[in-house]
């Protein structure tokens, strides 16, 4: 009975161990694709806006970019702080209070 009771323990370890594991993978893939360059289109289907709307977000430096030969880059992090400092919630006044 105590091997049974050993053989559960050490599987439960286990276990908490691939847990980990999996939880560190997904957060050094989050930070490599905060790294990550996309290009117009990616951007276009990611934010729901027109080609017209991406270039007055460039002409007015809402979201920084890179060009190399006519074509046009965006890093992911950008794109995520452009979502946050945008981001608004109806439920929470200016003071932060409900």
């Amino acid at each position: 009975m105590t091997e049974i009771i050993d053989l559960l323990l050490a599987l439960s370890q286990e276990i908490k161990d691939l847990k980990t594991r999996i939880e560190l993978l997904r957060q050094s893939r989050a930070e490599v694709l905060k790294d990550a360059w996309i290009d117009n289109q990616d951007v276009l289907q990611t934010l729901h806006i027109s080609k017209r709307t991406l270039q007055t977000f460039r002409t007015n430096g809402i979201l920084p970019y890179s060009k190399i030969k006519g074509k046009f880059y965006y890093k992911v992090a950008d794109i995520e702080q452009l979502l946050q400092d945008n981001y608004y919630n109806h439920n929470f006044k200016y003071n932060g209070d409900k």
